[in-house]
């Protein structure tokens, strides 16, 4: 299928993700004087492929690629041919080796008044980088990154994180809500990978001493859910919590995302970390914990399976 024809995306496997309709269809909702508006979205895994139908439900007209050809119909068999003709590029590829890898291959495809937005967490160096080869082609860029996982991608409740442009902002915004519920400006170019990687430093952190804290509460005879009601109503409950706990407790780690993810986060915290000369053994530790994990043969677990080593054998 060439990149003229619609995209489809998918959650995994063989087949269509409901709501991914193609070019000839039309909707009212993402045209601009009777024109259908139209997508390319890159990396179909937990995030893209969910963001990509909600995008075609709404009316736009999605092409879309992964690295891994998942054999979908409309999927376009490279990511030049996905972008071809497309107003908003959209890149939600795992980590900045296959960021680099993929736009080095598709600069020459990309044309000048294309707007690309980056939803992948990379380095920040890795950011500027982008920017500058987006610049160099006459496209315009944005590092928007995002904080939500499956179900808030499935909900269009992700809340981006937005650095660039502000006039770049307004006009990608309605865009951006088709799959999320807040934009947060944090600056220029670079500040929203910033920001997205200190939060995910938070997150790692606090995930592992639930680990601990569930851990040490159980061994010393508190139920789980006792425990789980102590954290809520305490200071040190969180909506992390509230969603990670039970799961934990019961030893369910399906990804939500993932802790392969989460190490490699952390690998660029640390980065950001010694850049600016700041100490950090929390995240140093718990980085060194899920490159651990990961080594496994956890990686592909949400991130929460910072729990698994803790639980009985049974529940492991």
């Amino acid at each position: 299928m060439n990149s003229s024809q619609a995209g489809r995306a998918a959650e995994g496997g063989a087949g269509n993700l409901p709501g991914i309709q193609s070019r000839g269809q039309h909707a009212s909702s993402a045209t601009q004087e009777g024109a259908p508006r139209r997508a390319a979205v890159l990396g179909l895994g937990i995030i893209g492929s969910r963001v990509a139908a909600r995008l075609a439900a709404s009316g736009w007209l999605v092409s879309c690629w992964n690295r891994t050809p998942k054999g979908l119909a409309g999927e376009a068999p490279t990511p030049e041919a996905a972008v071809v003709g497309a107003d908003i590029i959209s890149i939600y590829l795992k980590d900045a080796p296959a960021l680099r890898a993929v736009m080095h291959q598709l600069a020459p495809a990309l044309r000048e008044g294309q707007i690309v937005l980056n939803h992948a967490t990379v380095d920040l160096d890795t950011t500027h980088w982008l920017a500058r080869l987006c610049a160099g082609r006459g496209c315009r860029f944005l590092d928007a990154p995002f904080t939500g996982s499956k179900l808030a991608a499935a909900g269009g409740q992700l809340v981006y994180y937005t650095g660039g442009d502000e006039d770049l902002v307004r006009q990608v915004a309605p865009y951006l809500r088709l799959s999320g519920r807040e934009l947060l400006p944090c600056g220029a170019v670079g500040a929203a990978t910033v920001v997205k990687l200190a939060t995910n430093l938070v997150s790692a952190c606090t995930v592992q001493a639930l680990a601990e804290a569930l851990a040490i509460a159980t061994r010393h005879g508190v139920a789980a859910e006792e425990f789980i009601h102590a954290v809520a109503e305490n200071f040190c409950g969180s909506p992390l919590a509230k969603f990670k706990l039970p799961t934990m407790a019961a030893g369910e780690f399906e990804a939500h995302f993932s802790l392969d993810n989460m190490r490699k986060d952390s690998v660029y915290a640390l980065d950001l970390a010694a850049a600016a000369g700041v100490q950090t053994p929390a995240i140093a530790a718990v980085s060194q914990r899920m490159t651990e994990l990961c080594a496994d043969g956890l990686g592909e677990l949400d991130f929460s399976a910072l729990a698994k080593p803790y639980l009985a054998p049974t529940q492991a």
